[in-house]
């Protein structure tokens, strides 16, 4: 059965982040969360599991790391462990604890700008020097920038520009990265999402000496429209790495929720052909979305290569140094202000929704753009 992406259920009064910060009238198009009813075999296996009345502390199952170990063979033909696997609640994490077991105090945290908020938060939480670079820099840059004490937090496919990096640019970037003696953080969480048919490159499946200076965070939350589940892992090779980093947990990271492991297993287990299914409807919004927007005065969007996100540059759209306001307060459309990922003029825009309510947001947006 094809599932009914167009069907989304309402989630007013749901204690949905997305559909309460603001205003019943407004037309949420910001946090990357979807509106789309997870896959029936989730529902299914999590139904299963309430229809118990204990939820006690849940262990993490050999047959979890299993999975997705599979998983991982499977999707991108790397060779993974189920030893090599951690489990996390969420990426974010994931990422916090690698930084402050990695980089000492002073050392560099380097990225591609603009990017994702918490990966801008991460040097100021731990005492590390920002070090970004322009999303559009080259390998070689990055080499130049680096020291032993510095780590490179990549972000592939990348939030918000929506790039996927191809495996040359990740062989360039690994390289500069050894050659530096620096370490690799790399959150893949969209890694599921890409179109026109192209495949994802986890880093650290490149070569043995790249996978032993990595860490590689997914997780299902976003392309399996779980993450209010709390679920997510870390995959480190290199068993001293793997031990450094799980030093890190300093007790305020656990494994995740018990619903979380089980959602995955079943996301993992029998649910790519609704994966692909959304996959493809997905690219038709992103087609849909570009298009429409293309005919706006002053505004700029190119088709993402992967996620729900679109990036748009309204810096000549005539909506000020602050064009994300001002659609809200005009249009009654909230979208994510570009400021926040370190680039004033532009915003992102979450196109994962029924087609109804993107043609909604559109409206609201050239309803806004002076003629």
């Amino acid at each position: 059965m094809i599932p009914d992406f167009a069907g989304a259920p309402p989630r007013l009064g749901t204690d949905s982040t997305k559909w309460s910060r603001y205003a019943p009238d407004v037309l949420p198009m910001w946090v990357a969360d979807m509106d789309v009813p997870v896959a029936p075999p989730i529902a299914d296996a999590l139904a299963e599991r309430l229809r118990h009345p204990v939820f006690g502390y849940a262990a993490v199952s050999d047959r979890v790391r299993q999975v997705i170990a599979d998983r991982m063979g499977a999707r991108h033909g790397w060779a993974v462990s189920p030893e090599h696997v951690v489990l996390l609640p969420g990426v974010v994490p994931g990422f916090n604890m690698a930084a402050r077991a990695l980089v000492p105090a002073g050392g560099g945290l380097h990225y591609h700008a603009p990017t994702y908020p918490p990966i801008r938060a991460v040097a100021a939480h731990w005492g590390l020097r920002d070090a970004p670079l322009p999303v559009e820099s080259d390998a070689a840059a990055l080499r130049r920038a680096m020291t032993r004490d510095d780590a490179f937090l990549l972000c592939n496919p990348h939030n918000p520009t929506g790039h996927v990096y191809s495996r040359a640019e990740l062989e360039a970037l690994a390289q500069a990265c050894l050659s530096a003696g620096a370490w690799i953080i790399s959150d893949e969480i969209h890694c599921d999402l890409l179109f026109d048919g192209r495949r994802h490159v986890p880093i650290a499946s490149l070569a043995p000496e790249v996978a032993a200076r990595t860490v590689t965070l997914m997780s299902p939350g976003k392309a399996f429209n779980i993450a209010g589940l709390k679920i997510a892992f870390a995959i480190i090779q290199d068993t001293a790495l793997r031990d450094r980093v799980q030093a890190c947990r300093l007790g305020m990271v656990d494994q995740g929720s018990g619903l979380g492991l089980l959602a995955m297993q079943a996301a993992f287990t029998q649910c790519d052909a609704w994966l692909d299914a959304l996959v493809s409807y997905l690219q038709a919004n992103r087609d849909h979305l570009v298009q429409r927007l293309g005919r706006l005065p002053g505004l700029r969007v190119s088709a993402p290569e992967a996620t729900f996100l679109a990036w748009l540059d309204l810096r000549e759209a005539g909506l000020g140094a602050d064009p994300a306001r001002v659609l809200l307060e005009r249009g009654q459309v909230a979208l994510n202000p570009g400021a926040d990922f370190g680039a004033p003029g532009f915003a992102r825009l979450n196109f994962g929704c029924p087609r109804n309510l993107l043609d909604e947001g559109i409206a609201r947006i050239a309803a806004c753009i002076p003629t």
